[in-house]
């Protein structure tokens, strides 16, 4: 189980789609022991090959130091990712990075960290126009995505 909702809700949403899951994804292993960052939710789909790499974050913090926080994990994101996907990548898969936020402070923009910026309300309303139209019983998400069935 993710450590938030968010991861929690990202991981589910790419899990329903299809996609291959690694959560909390430790990289960078220090020599003395420890890990230099963990990657929130990363996706893999074998019919497309997209891979994605999505930084949840409910904090509230200045752009300039969100930049810092998301450019440290998404450039170890690029070296890192294909590790827990091995035998299943061609090493020619381009990754999406997206940071998924809650709150954008003044001045923030379309990119963090060299990552695609995703508010969280885009993401769900993408979840409910997906559901929008299914009879209840026909077509709602499936047992072991309880955030998913919740929205």
């Amino acid at each position: 189980m993710s450590t938030n909702f968010l991861e929690e809700l990202v991981a589910e949403w790419y899990e329903y789609k299809d996609y291959i899951i690694r959560r909390n994804v430790l990289v960078g292993k220090r020599s003395a022991g420890g890990h230099e960052c963990e990657l929130d939710v990363v996706g893999f789909h074998p019919e497309s090959r997209h891979l994605v790499h999505i930084e949840a974050s409910m904090d509230a913090t200045k752009w300039e130091e969100r930049e810092r926080r998301f450019q440290k994990k998404f450039s170890a994101g690029i070296t890192c990712i294909p590790k827990p996907f091995a035998g299943l990548l061609s090493g020619e898969e381009p990754i999406e990075q997206i940071a998924l936020l809650v709150f954008s402070p003044k001045g923030g923009g379309q990119t963090l960290g060299g990552g695609k910026v995703l508010h969280v309300s885009d993401l769900l309303r993408q979840i409910v126009d997906h559901f929008a139209g299914f009879r209840m019983i026909k077509k709602q998400a499936p047992e072991q995505f309880p955030v998913l069935r919740a929205i």
